[in-house]
């Protein structure tokens, strides 16, 4: 999945930045290391997440990294979103 949140799970207390030494811990959790889903549910969704997504908004994009201030950049394809990790993560 390589799904960032799921890496929140590993920690006692909120990240409010994870790191690539972040996507190298060694947990079931990592779903960098990991292919699928993690051992337990993550998250409980809001209304306006499950709607979301049985009526999702038509869009392009397949990619997003997370921009920080509480904001994403989306990338269509996997060299732009590449160029996106690149430029937001450090």
């Amino acid at each position: 999945l390589q799904v960032d949140a799921t890496i929140e799970y590993v920690f006692p207390e909120h990240h409010d930045v994870i790191t690539r030494r972040d996507l190298a811990i060694h947990s079931p959790y990592n779903t960098y290391l990991h292919a699928g889903l993690p051992p337990t549910p993550i998250a409980n969704p809001g209304k306006a997440s499950i709607d979301a997504a049985f009526a999702p908004a038509p869009t392009q994009y397949l990619y997003y990294v997370y921009k920080g201030n509480g904001h994403h950049a989306f990338a269509k394809t996997l060299q732009e979103h590449n160029a996106n990790v690149a430029r937001y993560l450090h």
